[in-house]
């Protein structure tokens, strides 16, 4: 993304930033070869449902769906899971957005940025809805479920390919730029929307700006890290709909002297790159599957239940205990003092190692205020040392092992001490797919079989164990089976 040169007194247009050029193009002209992309992103669209409808159990979630303003619903528009709301497509994105993301469960990408690239789902999901419910309307083709991995492919892997360079959170700006940005994208290609237009959409998300992550860190975490991404899909729909009716975009939207992304919110920096546009970051995806816990933690809450049985029966006798973790674990999720709010906890990496310490598991429902409440958490995080394992944040970053490795050990007032427990990789990692998927399966079939009727769960198994049925589906017609 060369910086310009054009003479910002000049009236005179440049051509578009090369960076966004790239994304229409990819976009608009790639092809997905890749069986393993598709493989995966199949497991990736029913994990995303599966914490959709576990997040239909949490009324602070539940009280975000619906449309924006009561009765501004669209007969035959999107339709959101769990639900019986129809609605516009840019306010569903804001719906099924926040469902997928409200428990921190879905899926992870870690580098120099991090991210949730399933996040894009909202709006993936709300445009294709609608768009296959009007085609059937007006006889015209669907949008098959494969249409929709295939937008979802590419969006997972504009939202990782930039994350692994460019560290938006250093200069304080939030991850859901990139789903902003990946879904904007997509969905004005969804939308038919050409290369120009699709350059025009995206050229909007960056003239957006950023979103600080103020409220992903103490002292004043909160709920909002839960609807951001909803937020940034409901965004990106909203441009990709304007750049489809012809509104202009802004070439220059990333370098512009002075007035441009790279210069306002980028500290003038230019993008970097590790690798092309193709099918990297869904092949290499993260997957949480054990527990909702941020995933610099995943580990970490792994190793604590394998002590649990040693130190659930001693915690009065605990003098300390030594964490090792990455570099990045260090700084997002190293926290002490009083923890606020549920979204304070699934975010501080001490108490997502006490509680499976104590009670030998980690839920959603272990960050209510009941759970906290038990003296035994904070007593433990009080006794905690967290500390930068350089291997650790080595083998993170390195591109052939993108590793989340944590070490926990506890040590006892009569000098004698636990194993060193040291996990590099989750069971959600693509080393250890075999064993991830077949927990995801169940994951999906647990939190479906608690909010569906019997026989749609049974519906919805038998045509998702169909490869070739499923992905030949229309998708409102798989949407519908979710909703009531």
């Amino acid at each position: 993304m060369p910086m310009s040169t054009h003479d910002s007194r000049s009236a005179k247009r440049t051509d578009p930033d090369q960076a966004m050029v790239d994304i229409a193009n990819y976009v608009a002209d790639y092809y997905i070869g890749s069986s393993e992309a598709y493989t995966t992103a199949r497991y990736m669209l029913l994990d995303s449902l599966a914490c959709a409808m576990l997040a239909m159990r949490h009324p602070e979630c539940v009280k975000h769906l619906g449309p924006i303003v009561p009765g501004a619903v669209l007969p035959g528009g999107s339709r959101v899971p769990g639900t019986s709301w129809e609605l516009d497509p840019a306010q569903a994105a804001y719906n099924i957005g926040v469902q997928i993301r409200w428990l921190d469960f879905n899926d992870t990408w870690l580098a120099a940025e991090w991210g949730h690239p399933s996040d894009n789902l909202g709006a993936i999901l709300a445009v294709g809805d609608w768009l296959s419910r009007k085609a059937e309307r007006e006889h015209g083709k669907p949008i098959t479920v494969r249409d929709i991995l295939t937008a979802a492919i590419k969006a997972h892997e504009i939202q990782g390919c930039y994350a692994l360079k460019n560290s938006f959170n250093r200069v304080g700006l939030d991850h859901v730029i990139l789903v902003r940005l990946a879904s904007t994208a997509l969905t004005t290609h969804m939308l038919g929307g050409s290369k120009d237009e699709i350059v025009n959409a995206v050229s909007h998300s960056w003239i957006d700006g950023g979103t600080l992550r103020a409220y992903r860190h103490a002292p004043q975490a909160g709920p909002r890290k839960s609807w951001a991404a909803g937020d940034a899909c409901r965004r990106a729909v909203t441009h990709a709909l304007n750049a489809v009716k012809g509104c202009v975009g802004y070439p220059s939207a990333l370098s512009a002297k002075t007035w441009g992304f790279a210069d306002v919110m980028f500290k003038g920096r230019e993008f970097e790159f590790e690798r092309p546009f193709g099918s990297y970051v869904m092949e290499n995806i993260l997957f949480k599957i054990s527990f909702p816990a941020e995933f610099h933690a995943q580990t970490a809450v792994e190793c604590a239940m394998k002590l649990h049985g040693e130190v659930a029966g001693r915690l009065d006798e605990i003098e300390r205990i030594t964490i090792e973790t990455q570099e990045a674990g260090v700084r997002i999720i190293d926290k002490t003092g009083p923890l606020a709010n549920y979204a304070d906890r699934d975010h501080c990496l001490q108490y997502m190692v006490a509680v499976p310490l104590i009670f030998g598991r980690l839920t959603a429902d272990d960050y209510s205020d009941t759970v906290a409440a038990d003296p035994r958490i904070d007593a433990l995080r009080a006794k905690m040392e967290v500390s930068e394992n350089p291997q650790f944040t080595a083998d993170y970053f390195d591109p052939d092992k993108r590793f989340i490795g944590n070490a926990v050990q506890v040590h006892f007032k009569d000098g004698t001490r636990s194993e060193r427990v040291a996990v590099d990789v989750p069971i959600g990692h693509r080393e250890r797919r075999g064993e991830g998927i077949t927990a995801l399966l169940q994951k999906f079939e647990s939190a479906i079989g608690g909010q569906l009727p019997s026989r749609r769960v049974e519906q919805i198994l038998a045509l998702t164990s169909d490869t070739s049925r499923f992905e030949a589906t229309p998708i409102h017609r798989f949407i519908d089976l979710f909703t009531s």
